[in-house]
């Protein structure tokens, strides 16, 4: 059976009228979310250190602010957006001892709900918006009219409101005009922890690294082997996007389609898969957030090793090297637009 999609009409209206909501972490996501949401009429503030980053980046915004503590105090919904890895310490100090009984607490990934990071209140209602893009194109679909395709979740449901709340916010947020999914915190962080690792920035990563590395040994010339590995990618993933797997066959060659089906499955194939499937049971037994949870409370050496190394790859010195002739990169988005 077909997931169902939700859309505004699907909201009961006025579903968070009244109700304030509190935005603590102001990134990407925090501050499309603050600006869509007051846009949208509800109450908002950006709980953010006065004269940082985030005030800053309000202030300029027209978002009222407030120190953290007290943007929590008093609100209705609390959205913590900021890194997975700090959430733990901002719930702790900032948010436990300041929320008002019955307050709901959100957060656009389930990170540390389920790998119990954050073990909340009893009394607050648990729930999740995750937009299915960066913060700046939730912001900029948004002021389109039009939005992101959006997931929500219920985790705790103590107040009888979290499912309104966690789809009001959506709506405010413009997901539910993109299309407003339901998951469950443990497939929408599972599925997204996945995601990264084996495809979008892990798998795509390192097929594109092998491809140019297998080209260079092979003795041909690293500027050529960026424009066929690296380059052109951004147009067979724009095809991708826009319509999907028949899309990129309708449109690239016949010679290029036949060597897609004839050595795609070559080199993506049963034993990438088992491979594949290893990363996902890590990811759900922990072994993955246990790792990263200690990489990071050891200061990160392996994580910041393995960074630099990619920064210092013969890709990376070649294709910054190619970028810098390409004018269109850095052309301002409202030239672009």
């Amino acid at each position: 059976m077909a997931i169902t999609i939700y859309t505004n009409e699907d909201i009961k209206p006025g579903a968070i009228a009244g109700q304030r909501i509190a935005i603590i972490g102001y990134g990407s996501q925090g501050r499309a979310h603050a600006q869509n949401l007051k846009d949208s009429g509800h109450d908002v503030v950006a709980g953010v250190r006065h004269g940082g980053t985030g005030w800053k980046h309000a202030t300029a915004d027209g978002v009222p602010t407030a120190e953290p503590a007290e943007a929590v105090k008093g609100a209705d919904i609390i959205a913590i957006l900021t890194p997975d890895m700090v959430q733990g310490d901002v719930y702790r100090d900032i948010i436990e001892p300041n929320a008002k009984e019955g307050s709901a607490l959100l957060f656009a990934h389930g990170f540390s709900i389920i790998y119990e990071r954050i073990t909340p209140r009893p009394d607050m209602d648990v729930i999740l918006v995750a937009p299915k893009g960066p913060g700046d194109l939730v912001r900029r679909e948004f002021q389109r009219g039009r939005g992101v395709p959006s997931l929500f979740a219920i985790e705790k449901d103590v107040t009888g409101k979290a499912r309104d709340r966690a789809m009001g916010y959506a709506k405010g947020n413009g997901g539910a005009t993109g299309g407003l999914l339901e998951t469950t915190f443990r497939e929408e962080t599972e599925t997204d922890l996945f995601g990264e690792q084996a495809v979008l920035c892990g798998g795509a990563k390192e097929l594109v690294m092998q491809g140019f590395n297998t080209l260079v040994e092979a003795g041909y010339q690293p500027e050529i082997a960026y424009f066929e590995c690296l380059h052109e990618l951004k147009l067979i993933v724009d095809l991708f996007y826009e319509g999907g797997i028949s899309k990129m066959h309708h449109f690239i060659s016949e010679t290029a389609k036949y060597g897609a089906v004839a050595s795609g499955p070559r080199v993506v194939n049963e034993e990438t898969k088992a491979r594949m499937k290893t990363i996902l049971d890590e990811i759900q037994d922990g072994t993955f957030a246990r790792n990263w949870i200690a990489e990071n409370e050891a200061g990160k050496p392996q994580y910041e090793a393995w960074l630099k190394a990619d920064r210092e790859s013969q890709i990376e010195q070649v294709g910054a090297r190619l970028r810098e002739r390409m004018a269109w990169l850095n052309t301002p988005k409202s030239e672009a637009a």
